[in-house]
């Protein structure tokens, strides 16, 4: 229940900062064009609040947090005096119109530059692409355990995010790529993987399996090092060196495991069957965990052990695997630029590939996955949060350029080939756009809410 609050809460966050975002770049665009802006609303339906400020606009908060929109003088809409003919809209330039409607995804695009640039500056934690075992194509290519990925068809790769989305992009075109990795030793060397051979059977969710590639992550035995004082493993009588064996009748397989398989077995304020083997002897305890809360909105039930120390192999290969990348203000800017860019290209070429077939429908979600996302994201510290903001407010501003009548857009479409023609696209063109794009987005939206189900309960 405290997850869904948790993800409720941070949903309305997102949304209300990106649509407010959005919609003031149409608003502060029009009015510095002088075009008199009625309504501001942030959300539809149900009005929760509204004011009329002192430049006559009325400010507005509805219930229906999924968009937003400004409503400007116009008089295909109301009747206006000729005194205030030239503050409506529909009398401006093409040039002003195009500015206008342009200005809600660029300020989408200035928001994911500066989410980038305060994300860079506070620091962000970072796993480099470390790889563990391999098999199949990224074996035969000859990269091997404790290799880096350093770059990928000769575009740096600092994070596993980057590389994974380089290897999709070839991987979906069955295009052989040229992979440059770093050993421990510091030495680099380069390595074609041949994702030519990739069968019809590839899904990208999948791309780093279907190569042979398994990110490298520490391996501890489930081995207690410390017990902490008066926690529910004390009281139960968990001593240090403990091998736990299973947890709710399921066995450990590692350290890893052990708090997923406290979330999944255990009940607040109920004993949990663990096993345990001391001095070659198994014994089973009952051990009632405790909630702890993790993160602002929330908990998780722990046991009260902590684990043995790694070896001086997993260390070093941890030093290498975990970083803080933090920058100072002005080198910011430059590295939040380039993130914004690598992002959006890697958003365009998978938009791309779903309209061609290449890549699968499933990759949209909608606001159940952002909701879990948004949430997680915060959980995970503030630089985490702000990655997550600049990744959404991205991915709205490209969304509202898709030329669909209704969105930013399907308008924009309609301006540019009036710049063509030399007049406006006629009043049933723009009736017949208005019923596509309506067609159009709901779609979009069903199959967007479908993918969160299947997600939810695949």
């Amino acid at each position: 229940m405290t997850e869904f609050f948790g993800s409720l809460w941070w949903l309305l966050i997102t949304l209300g900062l990106l649509i407010t975002f959005h919609e003031f770049g149409h608003f502060w665009v029009a009015r510095r064009l002088g075009v008199r802006v009625l309504k501001f609303s942030v959300g539809f339906g149900h009005r929760l609040w509204s004011r009329t400020g002192k430049d006559g606009t009325e400010y507005v908060l509805a219930a229906f947090p999924l968009g937003g929109y400004v409503k400007m003088l116009d008089e295909r809409e109301v009747d206006v005096l000729p005194e205030e003919r030239e503050e409506a809209f529909n009398n401006k330039s093409v040039g002003a119109r195009i500015a206008i409607v342009a200005a809600g995804p660029a300020f989408n695009l200035i928001f994911a530059v500066a989410a980038f640039w305060l994300m860079f500056l506070t620091g962000i934690p970072e796993t480099r692409p470390l790889i563990g075992e391999t098999s199949g194509i990224a074996a035969e290519a000859g990269i091997e355990y404790g290799d880096a990925i350093i770059a990928v068809d000769g575009s740096d790769t600092r994070t596993w995010g980057h590389a994974v989305l380089a290897l999709v992009t070839h991987a979906l075109d069955r295009e052989d790529v040229s992979v440059t990795v770093e050993d421990a030793n510091g030495l680099s060397s380069s390595h074609v993987l041949r994702l030519s051979r990739l069968g019809d059977d590839f899904s990208e969710e999948k791309t780093l399996e279907a190569i042979g590639i398994d990110p490298w992550r520490p391996v501890l035995p489930a081995i207690v090092g410390e017990v902490t004082e008066n926690s529910p493993a004390d009281r139960a009588g968990v001593h240090e060196g403990d091998l736990i064996t299973h947890i709710g009748g399921e066995a450990v397989e590692s350290w890893n495991w052990i708090g997923f398989l406290v979330q999944t077995h255990a009940v607040e304020g109920q004993p949990l069957a663990v096993g345990i083997e001391r001095d070659g002897v198994a014994m089973e305890l009952a051990v009632t965990p405790e909630k702890q809360k993790d993160g602002w909105f929330s908990s998780r039930l722990i046991l009260g052990v902590s684990t043995v120390d790694f070896s001086s192999e997993q260390q070093a290969m941890l030093d290498r695997a975990g970083m803080v990348l933090r920058l100072g203000p002005l080198e910011a800017v430059p590295a939040a630029v380039k993130e914004m860019w690598r992002m959006a290209g890697s958003t365009l070429a998978l938009l791309g590939r779903m309209v061609t077939g290449s890549a699968s429908v499933k990759n949209i979600s909608g606001p159940i996955s952002i909701a879990q996302f948004a949430n997680s994201s915060a959980s995970a510290g503030f630089s985490q949060f702000l990655f997550f903001l600049g990744a959404i407010s991205l991915s709205l501003g490209i969304l509202n350029l898709l030329p669909i009548p209704v969105l930013d857009g399907g308008h924009l479409l309609y301006y540019l080939i009036e710049l063509v023609k030399g007049s406006p696209v006629s009043e049933q063109a723009q009736i017949a756009g208005q019923y596509f794009g309506l067609i159009a987005l709901a779609g979009l939206m069903s199959l967007a809410f479908v993918n969160d189900i299947l997600r939810l309960f695949g």
